[in-house]
């Protein structure tokens, strides 16, 4: 080892330093030393007797693990002393030092971690408790109301939340407590034709579903004790192509139970449509169209929501204005306006999306029929998205259907976290800070079903005279005009009622029930698809989807087998459902149906049961 003497002389001070060095050298030389303190000695012994190691591996594994950092230093002031100023060598010196000094930090750094390690168990542990303690407890108890101190230490941090209802009781309750009140609700649904009676469902894809929601659920508020005045805010039109109803400023709701209303109701009490313009003046347009317009339709609202304030401020509210005590916005363009309202007028917001853009841009992008420039030209997707994006940050509630969609369809936006929702709510709860971040409240409400409709027959379906003869009342209208479709209508009956839209998945329960000839054999299949009269007359989208149906129709030449009447009436609805059930036929909800890929649709009834594959391409 030529040249590495200074090493030589560095490794024997160390090793014939005192304290750990002297015990160990002793205790190896002891009879009754340790097999490790022997093993020790006797690699040190090799070591310097072998005449050639690795200087860096042992001072790692050997120098640094091995000694307390005081012999070190003991042994450099030992080995500085031991040398006369020509013998000392500074290059030894030096390595002493460094060898010291890492060790020194290696014993700062082991300890730091050593700490690190323990208050991350203990988060954990505690995290851990906080979760099972938030996900064991029903989601319905802190809507009850029995956690008192919630809203008091959310209202600390938060411009004024709504008591949160999660149940039938809950509303029971809540109602008992503000019957006494009068409130003012305000929903908006700007979108489509909205109409109190004989609604156009089906005329085109802005009128489906949620007209009829909005309009029953702001019947349904105008009858809750409490409530006062429901106004459903949305688009007046004077189109010459549309019913001149669309174009009164103001339609009332009627009451559907009038034994649920009080002796106290005043002159702008009840439910009503306010229709406010904005857009273009005498021209109806899809919602894609109305974008650019939002601004417009936010000033009119505002001015009608002030002026109503004050109104019902000299009727109930002893000359204080009456502000809204919610703001209810439902699909995106109407979220957008009422964020835009609740921002202006300090007003919670409740937001309805009834159909999300991130989930139909993914869903029509996995079609591969269109670009996403495409996509959004035709649909104005990113503009939604982006309207749908405010409405998570400014709604203290959003209203989903199920529990599938909080997970994955509000689960793809930016403003939402389905952990850390229920890790703030837990914070809130036990009174933990925030610290300012803050999430709107997602509770599933299933879609109900209105029955005022519904005239209840007393009649044994099983029986022999109910297929021939029923009741003594003559058949409804639509029976014929479904019935004249089949060439054996005693068959039963496959029901599917949807506008002809493509996220419908109309065709593809066509394609299925061509391509299964002992389904057919079976059954017939009725498609209840809107209203029209002539198909060029209808939207792009929804012709095509007609015309799809009907060149599906000719290709399995399901004639006699598919009836797709022109015409039904929202009163009929509930004799369509009755004559499937005549039949022992079943209904199928093509929304539910795969769009694209393997398509399975099982079919079950008193009657028959099958499983349907499909392969789309």
């Amino acid at each position: 080892m030529v040249g590495n003497d200074w090493i030589n002389s560095y490794l024997e001070a160390i090793l014939d330093a005192g304290g750990a060095a002297g015990e160990i050298s002793a205790a190896s030389a002891a009879p009754g030393g340790s097999a490790a303190e022997k093993r020790r000695d006797k690699s040190s012994l090799m070591l310097r007797e072998r005449g050639r190691f690795n200087p860096a591996r042992y001072f790692v594994e050997e120098v640094i693990s091995g000694f307390d950092e005081t012999d070190l230093y003991k042994t450099w002031v030992r080995t500085s002393a031991m040398r006369s100023p020509q013998e000392r060598n500074t290059r030894l010196e030096n390595m002493s030092w460094r060898i010291w000094n890492l060790a020194r930090k290696k014993k700062q750094i082991e300890g730091e971690e050593a700490s690190r390690s323990s208050k991350k168990r203990l988060e954990r542990e505690k995290a851990r408790r906080d979760a099972a303690a938030d996900l064991s407890e029903d989601l319905s108890d802190g809507e009850k109301g029995e956690h008192i101190n919630e809203s008091s230490i959310h209202a600390e941090s938060t411009r004024g939340h709504m008591p949160r209802i999660g149940s039938t009781d809950a509303i029971d309750v809540w109602a008992n407590q503000h019957k006494d009140k009068k409130l003012y609700i305000v929903l908006i649904s700007i979108h489509g034709l909205i109409r109190g009676e004989n609604m156009e469902l089906g005329r085109d894809s802005d009128t489906g579903g949620q007209v009829k929601y909005v309009v029953e659920l702001a019947r349904a508020l105008g009858e809750t004790p409490g409530v006062y005045r429901v106004d459903l805010l949305t688009r007046q039109i004077s189109a010459p192509d549309v019913d001149w109803s669309y174009g009164e400023p103001t339609e009332m709701l009627s009451p559907r139970n009038s034994e649920n209303l009080g002796d106290d109701m005043g002159e702008s009490s009840g439910a009503y449509i306010v229709r406010i313009p904005f857009g273009p003046r005498e021209k109806y347009i899809p919602k894609e169209q109305l974008w650019p317009h939002i601004q417009e339709f936010v000033d009119g609202a505002l001015v009608h929501i002030m002026q109503m304030s004050k109104v019902l401020g000299e009727q109930v509210g002893n000359g204080q204005p009456v502000w809204p005590v919610v703001i209810h916005g439902h699909y995106a363009d109407a979220g957008d306006s009422a964020a835009l309202l609740s921002g202006a007028l300090n007003v919670p917001m409740v937001f309805t999306g009834h159909s999300l853009g991130r989930d139909k841009l993914e869903q029509l992008l996995k079609q591969g029929r269109q670009t996403r420039d495409e996509i959004d030209a035709t649909y104005k997707i990113m503009r939604r998205i982006e309207a749908e994006e405010l409405c998570l940050d400014a709604s203290e509630i959003v209203i989903t259907s199920t529990r599938q969609e909080i997970d994955k369809q509000w689960g793809l936006y930016n403003g939402f976290d389905v952990i850390m929702e229920r890790k703030l709510r837990a914070r809130i709860k036990r009174g933990v800070s925030c610290y300012g971040r803050e999430m709107p409240r997602m509770i599933p409400i299933p879609p109900g079903m209105e029955f005022s409709h519904i005239v209840p027959h007393d009649v044994d379906l099983d029986s022999e005279e109910a297929n021939e003869v029923g009741s003594d009342s003559p058949d409804p209208p639509v029976w014929a005009d479904i019935m004249r479709f089949f060439s054996n209508p005693r068959k039963p009956m496959i029901l599917a009622l949807a506008r002809p839209d493509p996220k419908k998945n109309i065709t593809t329960l066509v394609k299925a029930f061509g391509e299964h000839h002992e389904l057919r054999n079976l059954a017939n299949l009725t498609l209840i698809m809107g209203n029209r009269d002539v198909i060029d007359e209808m939207s792009s989208t929804n012709g095509a989807v007609l015309t799809s149906v009907l060149k599906l129709i000719d290709k399995y030449d399901l004639y006699g087998q598919v009836a797709y009447p022109k015409h039904h009436k929202q009163s009929e609805v509930p004799d369509i459902y009755r004559l499937a059930a005549r039949t022992k036929g079943v209904f199928i909800n093509c929304a539910y149906i795969e769009p694209f890929g393997l398509t399975l649709i099982e079919v079950t009834s008193a009657t028959f049961h099958f499983v349907v594959t499909l392969s789309v391409d």
